[in-house]
């Protein structure tokens, strides 16, 4: 009972945010591009569609998850242990769309100061 709450809570607090923040960044680019245009726009759309697949599975996962948990909870039935592989799957894959493209860009940098007048 005490898995099925902590399960519940992990998957609040981890996947659901990583869900948002990563559907934020679906389709930003990243800095690269490629010298022909039609080359840049299918490497493009394979990772958007790459994005797109993390995306559900995270969100099949944690559906799962969720669901599983509460329903044990309710009904007061012991929960399968492929839930388990379930949740720590979630988390791993919520850990790497936070990481990849989840995050926000990033601050130009300042250029330093020289210690000469000028």
């Amino acid at each position: 009972m005490v898995l099925e709450v902590l399960m519940i809570v992990g998957v609040l607090l981890v996947p659901v945010p990583a869900l948002v923040v990563g559907a934020g960044g679906l389709l930003r680019r990243t800095g690269r591009s490629s010298i022909d245009v039609r080359t840049d726009r299918i490497e493009f759309g394979l990772l958007v569609i790459g994005r797109l697949l993390s995306l559900a599975l995270l969100a099949a996962l944690s559906g799962v998850t969720l669901l599983s948990c509460v329903g044990g909870l309710v009904k007061g039935l012991t929960v399968p242990s492929l839930v388990y592989v379930f949740f720590l799957a979630d988390l791993l894959i919520a850990v790497l769309v936070v990481l990849t493209f989840g995050r926000r860009n990033r601050r130009p940098a300042r250029r330093p100061a020289t210690p000469a007048r000028r």
